[in-house]
């Protein structure tokens, strides 16, 4: 029998995707591969924004990246958390102990990285480098940065596709399409806030958005990675999704929304740009998985 809220469903379900279709053709390490080249397509995408201007309107900018945010904090729990909860309980683990540690790793690995490595957020000076000491050119800082967003986008990625390939019930092929697709979008001011900085710093158009799509070709990697390993080791899937989750949650805490509130007058927009992400998010993930 079919319910009055299945009915609602129908019109907007997202099932007979021809993407879904297609990578159900593959293996689940070559689907996290072609879903992270997606990303890493519109990162570039994002950069390429440099050969049509010079800058961007400051409040459109900071828009796009607090919908980012929101992307993000959806994919984390939607797509991650909570599927690694009901994995954890189906395997006869202790849910809330499987994700505590997963949630917490992810965010510790993260802090490790953001310490050590080298990077400098855009929009900030020189001397507000973050990480060691060193006398690298602030275009490759930038690039660091963003790449330090990527490398939990990617995995997660990964992660959702070898979960699909385990086997258990609560992964499927739409919900790790819809988390791809998410990823993607949220990718698109990334690369945009990398290439249009170096642009007006004197940068030409070529080699600035040659650098800003640099930044997501961690992707396909940390994706192939996680898909890799989570497909040889199940029990640890959900730690490795709900770690995802967390390192997720450590780059929209620490990075993306205090850059995208850094001007006062746009916080109210903001704001509302991060509600539109989450929900755009939320649809994307209920719709296909």
């Amino acid at each position: 029998r079919v319910t009055g809220v299945q009915t609602c469903a129908l019109p907007i379900s997202f099932r007979s995707l021809k993407m879904i279709d297609f990578l159900q053709q593959y293996n689940p390490v070559t689907q996290a591969f072609i879903a992270t080249l997606f990303t890493w397509g519109v990162t570039a995408a994002g950069a390429a924004l440099v050969f049509f201007s010079k800058t961007i309107n400051q409040k459109f900018m900071d828009s796009m990246l607090g919908f980012a945010a929101g992307v993000m904090i959806a994919a984390s729990f939607w797509s991650l958390l909570s599927p690694g909860i009901e994995m954890a309980e189906q395997l006869g683990q202790i849910p809330w102990l499987s994700a505590v540690i997963g949630f917490m790793g992810g965010g510790i690995f993260m802090r490790v990285i953001d310490k050590f490595l080298p990077h400098i957020h855009p929009g900030l000076s020189i001397d507000k480098t973050e990480g060691v000491k060193t006398s690298w050119q602030r275009s490759t800082l930038l690039v660091l940065a963003i790449t330090l967003h990527n490398i939990p986008e990617g995995l997660a990625v990964g992660v959702a596709f070898g979960a699909v390939g385990a086997g258990l019930p609560s992964a499927t092929i739409g919900g790790a399409v819809a988390l791809a697709i998410g990823i993607g979008i949220q990718n698109f001011p990334e690369g945009t806030a990398v290439s249009m900085p170096l642009r007006r710093e004197g940068m030409s158009k070529g080699k600035s958005f040659l650098m800003g799509q640099a930044s997501g070709v961690v992707e396909p990697i940390a994706g192939v990675i996680g898909a890799l390993f989570v497909m040889k080791m199940q029990n640890i899937l959900p730690y490795a999704l709900c770690f995802a989750a967390g390192a997720m949650i450590f780059v929209v805490v620490e990075e993306l929304i205090p850059e995208s509130q850094r001007k006062y007058e746009n916080i109210d927009t903001v704001t509302m740009a991060t509600m539109v992400g989450f929900s755009v998010m939320m649809i994307l993930d209920v719709a296909l998985g």
